[in-house]
């Protein structure tokens, strides 16, 4: 039963577990939705999954526009893993909505808690918090497997009711502004013009002028650009040089950066 994941990542803890369900599940492909140009995206496979990390409270702007981009997804089990800071609040509730006025239903959503790579409220969780985070990761990925290749259906995992209260409408008020917020990200001294911001920023946001990184509005807040300086120069408000800096350990800055499509086996 060929599968196909896509995924969007940006501190690689969205790729880590596409890739994990991928060599579970097998006959399976991993595509960047970073790489999609805004056609529409069309797929053989039966099984679809959408694997992304949370911002803000709810879907990526650019997950939205490519699930709308979708090609008759009626017509594949389609399941979605929402990575985030321990609050999915109603993220994958609304790609269940978004998915159902294509005509197609969300067979499975699943929330995976994860160490948190939002940087303006504080650094990434002690390691050792990290490495329990990964192994109860590890098995809900297992679990998510099993139920998707027996095509299960199973329902949408959502935060508490005080979650969905709270956040959704900040997410909706907040949601227009997000790609001007990159107006607070600057280089300190540490710069040395190496681009690494460029080439992993998802959404193409950050150029160089004169040697230095400017962000271009069009951002995310997935905090790449900042998470994989391999100098820690880039900053964001007043607080970040305090912070330690965020990936996930096993995917390397070539994996996060990689391009296209990618077979995954059963090893």
């Amino acid at each position: 039963m060929k599968t196909t994941i896509y995924y969007y990542t940006g501190t690689g803890n969205s790729l880590w577990i596409a890739q994990r369900l991928a060599a579970i599940l097998g006959d399976a492909d991993l595509v960047s939705i970073a790489d999609w140009e805004g056609s529409s995206q069309v797929t053989d496979s039966a099984v679809v999954g959408i694997v992304f990390p949370v911002f803000i409270w709810g879907v990526p702007a650019r997950v939205i526009r490519f699930v709308n981009a979708l090609k008759d997804p009626g017509r594949h089990y389609v399941f979605a893993v929402a990575t985030n800071g321990g609050q999915v609040s109603g993220t994958l509730l609304q790609l269940r909505d978004i998915l159902g006025k294509r005509g197609a239903a969300l067979s499975g959503g699943f929330g995976i808690t994860m160490p948190s790579s939002y940087i303006p409220w504080g650094g990434p969780c002690p390691e050792e918090e990290q490495r329990m985070l990964f192994e109860s990761a590890r098995k809900k990925v297992s679990t998510i497997a099993k139920w998707v290749a027996k095509r299960e259906r199973r329902p949408v995992e959502k935060g508490p009711l005080w979650q969905r209260v709270l956040f959704t409408p900040i997410y909706k008020m907040t949601f227009p502004r997000v790609p001007m917020m990159d107006k607070q990200f600057w280089v300190d001294g540490k710069c040395n013009g190496c681009g690494v911001c460029g080439t992993v920023c998802p959404s193409g946001n950050v150029v160089f002028d004169g040697g230095k990184p400017t962000w271009n509005h069009r951002c995310e807040q997935c905090f790449a650009c900042l998470q994989w300086c391999p100098r820690e120069a880039i900053q964001y408000g007043k607080k970040t040089p305090l912070y330690k800096r965020y990936h996930h350990p096993e995917v390397s800055l070539r994996d996060a950066i990689k391009k296209g499509s990618a077979h995954a086996g059963s090893d």
